[in-house]
């Protein structure tokens, strides 16, 4: 008797069958099934879009701006990213042949991958870092290579460290500062340090910086601003984060001609080109929509403070983040692991937060809690996660409040 195949689908890609899903979603698909929780979970602002900038893009629907634009992107966008880009940081790209407007930040990464790596080379990722760094390598036909970070170093990256895995093989550096998950921070030698070294060894700098204006300790540093970085450096910034765009989906990539020319070519085919009504809002935010970023930077600020003080009062051990919107602290005192104590926070006690495990090497023994949240929620989530754990290691949180007091004063300048 012959079987009937005509209902079995081919198989899948490899590689597709193989890439692991994002640690961040499986933690949110669960909290979004529950009731009333906390969610600390979602690197996203909890501040609608300025109101400018939404009526940038209502206004160009309603002259009927539904069409196409240049690959490129708006050249009136990309003149002004060029504007920004060098009055802020001393940047210089032409807006004719080194901006292209993406999709977000996310776009960028998997364009630049996809333009400068062969099948087999490698590139060097410090982590923990975001999620989408090693599966935009090994969808292009790369091999990421960790390089793990430590709390003890504030989750800062050397050259020395890059150096020692450095292979014949290596093309590329992707660096992600101010950092998610761990709000780090690279101060200019250093960065200027991890460029020498790129220069040696002829190797590309992918530089995602999605967080540069949320930095608070410090003035940002944008890597292709150092000496020798322009001509190697690929520059990925977007509105998602410090202007509360993030379901407009829009972002840019930066990079010297050649590159953004093999770039273009693939987002071409692929996406064409970013929605013209969110080209024309983020035209506005970089004209008109300072203050508002200002203030919300000032409100991050404040809440950083107070979830950092919290977590210590409560006896988990976080360093100060210098930038992004998200605090990293270690869990090892209470013996469980990320993921454990991360589902059991969940489950037992309403908070969602993510793994370290999700971010990569580094990682076990933290999770991230992202403060883009109130200040009332993230007062009820550090009461929740004090509960929870003074239930699985009371002798902690003993300790802890014994030896800090900041909490109260962060909390009083909450209020």
């Amino acid at each position: 008797m012959s079987s009937d195949n005509s209902k079995q689908a081919p198989a899948l890609s490899k590689i597709a069958r193989e890439l692991a899903p994002s640690g961040i979603r499986k933690f949110f698909d669960i909290a979004a099934k529950m009731h009333d929780v906390i969610s600390l979970g979602v690197g996203e602002p909890d501040f609608v879009t300025p109101w400018g900038i939404r009526e940038a893009g209502i206004y160009s629907i309603e002259k009927g701006q539904t069409t196409y634009t240049s690959n490129y992107g708006l050249l009136e966008l990309r003149q002004e990213i060029s504007r920004h880009l060098e009055e802020k940081y001393g940047a210089r790209y032409s807006p004719e042949n080194e901006i292209l407007v993406t999709v977000g930040v996310s776009e960028g990464m998997d364009l630049v991958m996809r333009a400068i790596l062969d099948p087999g080379d490698q590139v060097l990722v410090p982590e923990p870092c975001y999620v989408s760094y090693r599966p935009c390598v090994a969808l292009a036909g790369g091999e990421p290579i960790g390089v793990a970070t430590r709390s003890e170093d504030n989750f800062r990256v050397s050259a020395a460290q890059l150096e020692q895995k450095l292979t014949p093989k290596t093309k590329a550096i992707i660096l992600g500062f101010p950092s998610n998950p761990t709000g780090a921070t690279m101060p200019r030698q250093a960065l200027q340090e991890i460029v020498d070294f790129a220069t040696k060894h002829n190797l590309f700098i992918v530089s995602d910086e999605i967080y540069d204006r949320l930095t608070y300790e410090g003035e940002h540093t944008c890597v292709a601003s150092l000496k020798n970085a322009m001509s190697r450096t690929i520059t990925l910034n977007g509105f998602s984060k410090s202007y509360a765009m993030t379901g407009w989906r829009i972002g840019y990539a930066c990079a010297p001609p050649e590159v953004l020319t093999a770039m273009m070519k693939i987002h071409s085919y692929t996406a064409l080109c970013a929605p013209i009504n969110a080209q024309k809002a983020a035209l506005e935010a970089l004209k008109n929509a300072e203050s508002a970023v200002e203030d919300m930077i000032a409100q991050y600020n404040q809440r950083r403070r107070l979830i950092v003080d919290g977590l210590n009062s409560i006896g988990l051990k976080c360093h100060l983040p210098a930038g992004a919107f998200y605090a990293f602290p270690s869990i090892r005192a209470t013996g469980l692991s990320s993921e454990e104590f991360a589902e059991r926070l969940l489950y037992e006690e309403r908070v969602a937060v993510v793994p370290g495990t999700a971010f990569g090497e580094g990682g076990e023994g933290h999770i991230r809690c992202s403060y883009a949240t109130s200040i009332e929620k993230i007062e009820i989530a550090l009461s929740r996660i004090a509960q929870f754990v003074e239930k699985i290691s009371p002798d902690v949180i003993k300790a802890a409040q014994l030896n800090n007091k900041d909490y109260s004063e962060s909390k009083s300048i909450a209020r």
